[in-house]
């Protein structure tokens, strides 16, 4: 079966940095985009930033765009999460999700069809 398995998460200082892994099994990993979403206590899942299949196109959300970079290597079967500049905004369970539209990163988390779940990152001020 499809996992994906997250890693990295934990208590970071406002300012500091933190790469975030996610593993993958039991699908064609090039043949998926992938994205990291997080959410936050009380609030709604949000959309951190995506990778399509190879590589070569990268789309983020408007809270971490310049401060947050996704990669992925096929060869591995992982996608990366780096965090810069972190914020205390930025506390939530981030989650991995892998997508069957590979070709242009997606940023809506129904176009995800597994997930995983999830790694929590802390923040403080």
């Amino acid at each position: 079966q499809v996992q994906l398995v997250e890693s990295g998460g934990g208590l970071v200082q406002a300012g500091g940095s933190r790469r975030l892994s996610c593993a993958a099994s039991g699908l064609t990993f090039s043949n998926y985009g992938m994205g990291w979403f997080r959410q936050a206590p009380g609030k709604e899942r949000e959309f951190v930033a995506a990778i399509n299949w190879n590589g070569d196109e990268t789309y983020y959300g408007d809270s971490v765009k310049g401060r947050f970079s996704i990669s992925r290597d096929n060869a591995k079967n992982t996608v990366w999460l780096q965090m810069n500049k972190l914020k205390p905004e930025d506390t939530a369970v981030y989650s991995c999700a892998a997508t069957s539209s590979p070709y242009r990163p997606q940023a809506t988390s129904r176009a995800y069809t597994y997930w995983g779940q999830g790694t929590q990152v802390t923040v403080s001020s």
